[in-house]
């Protein structure tokens, strides 16, 4: 069965960094992708950051040149360093992994992570 599990949020003043930690486990073989995304309250989740097996990476306009995603493909294992964080940051921080097999894709989501921005 594949874990998922993030850590690093916090509670940071505006202008801040936090840095973002997230490991999958349990049996991957071809992990497709892993990535960031999050939820603020009211609001539906959202992409914030992806890195492919394929080397590509995409951020979310809002985050770019601030956040930057890492990943370590023979330990499964991605990272999100935050930078000049804002307010409107604040939410809780998915990580979400891809993985394919001969069945199609499957989709694995860790349990969150809290990231609040003070002004």
């Amino acid at each position: 069965q594949v874990q998922v599990v993030e850590s690093g949020g916090g509670l940071v003043q505006a202008g801040g960094s936090l840095r973002l930690s997230c490991v999958a486990s349990g049996g991957i073989f071809n992990l497709l992708s892993m990535g960031w995304y999050r939820q603020a309250p009211g609001k539906q989740r959202e992409l914030v950051a992806v890195s492919t097996s394929a080397g590509h990476t995409e951020y979310a306009d809002t985050v770019k040149a601030r956040f930057t995603i890492s990943r370590n493909s023979a330990k499964n294992t991605v990272a999100l360093q935050m930078d000049s964080l804002k307010p409107e940051d604040t939410a809780v921080y998915y990580c979400k992994v891809v993985t394919v097999a001969s069945s199609g894709l499957s989709t694995y989501w860790g349990q969150g992570t809290q990231v609040t921005v003070s002004s």
